[in-house]
């Protein structure tokens, strides 16, 4: 199992970045962290890298659910979701599959809230 699905797909980066989080918000997620790793590694290390962004989406009814059958799924909260410029005009979308990130915790209630968000995040990246 991956741990990850991702779709590459035509268009601009910015452009992409506001139709991820568009769609996100279709399925209940909100962002609540945005890291531009380009402009991090800039600013840290002097260095230059390609657009990059990470998303930190969460939707809080699977959040809340979660936190209530495993109190410590929260070092493995929010469900990162990557933009990535691969070459100018394509972009890569990429999501953690959070079935893959949970095989380690034995939780049968958890394993039923990572499907419902795996499929979540897996029909995001299907609409793009």
């Amino acid at each position: 199992m991956k741990y990850y699905f991702n779709k590459t797909i035509k268009g601009a980066f910015g452009a992409v970045v506001y139709d991820v989080c568009k769609e996100l918000k279709k399925e209940g997620f909100g962002i609540l962290t945005e890291i531009d790793i380009a402009e991090t590694l800039k600013k840290k290390l002097d260095v230059d890298y390609k657009k990059y962004r990470i998303l930190g989406a969460c939707s809080p009814t699977h959040a809340y659910k979660a936190l209530q059958v495993e109190d410590k799924i929260g070092t493995m909260l929010p469900c990162n979701v990557i933009v990535q410029e691969i070459s100018l005009g394509n972009v890569e979308v990429a999501a953690v599959n959070p079935l893959a990130s949970m095989l380690s915790v034995e939780n049968e209630p958890l394993k039923e809230i990572a499907n419902e968000i795996t499929s979540k995040l897996k029909n995001v990246i299907d609409r793009l």
